[in-house]
């Protein structure tokens, strides 16, 4: 069963490229749909699974969000891409932004003994669920040819770049506002 686990998760990783070589090269947009929704789903089925068999691991908690974000980065670009949108590129900068210095912060934690404080919270999962949904919608609107589901889209995307840096905000307070850091300031 660990190894399923895995799978669920090594999949997001290893699906991201083959979208955005659907969508750029192909312009195969249903198939990526499709492709992307039933990828998407294995973030929930991938902790559910680990959480009901007691199989979570430290490399579970640290490749999910990691796999989630590759995901996300392969299907921003493609859709900046193929929109030749600056919006897209703009709040996708900002979403990358956000993520490699979480990743900073989890790193940090990590080597003061305060992983607590940049687990992953249930607003975070709700970032995610959101950037996944304007992936979707994007797709849709493709799919359709679509200018007024893409339009829509754009507000999906800028509601998920907010809650991405309103989730970064609270890592970081959360980990500068502990006593680990009042040693550095002497």
């Amino acid at each position: 069963m660990r190894n399923f686990i895995n799978l669920l998760t090594f999949s997001r990783i290893f699906t991201g490229p083959i979208i955005l070589i659907l969508i750029l090269f192909y312009t195969n947009y249903i198939f990526a749909f499709i492709l992307f929704l039933v990828i998407s789903i294995t973030d929930y089925f991938d902790g559910f699974l680990a959480r009901k068999y007691k199989l979570e691991s430290e490399m579970g908690a640290i490749l999910d969000p990691i796999a989630d974000k590759i995901l996300i980065t392969f299907l921003l670009l493609a859709i900046a891409v193929e929109l030749n949108s600056f919006f897209v590129a703009l709040m996708a900068g900002l979403i990358l932004s956000r993520e490699f210095w979480v990743s900073a912060l989890r790193q940090l934690s990590s080597s003061n003994d305060v992983v607590n404080l940049t687990k992953v919270t249930f607003q975070a999962k709700i970032k995610t669920s959101l950037q996944f949904l304007s992936i979707c919608s994007y797709l849709i609107g493709l799919m359709r040819g679509n200018s007024l589901i893409i339009f829509t889209s754009d507000f999906l995307l800028l509601a998920s770049t907010i809650l991405t840096i309103k989730t970064g905000w609270n890592y970081t307070t959360a980990i500068y506002s502990t006593k680990f850091n009042e040693g550095e300031e002497n």
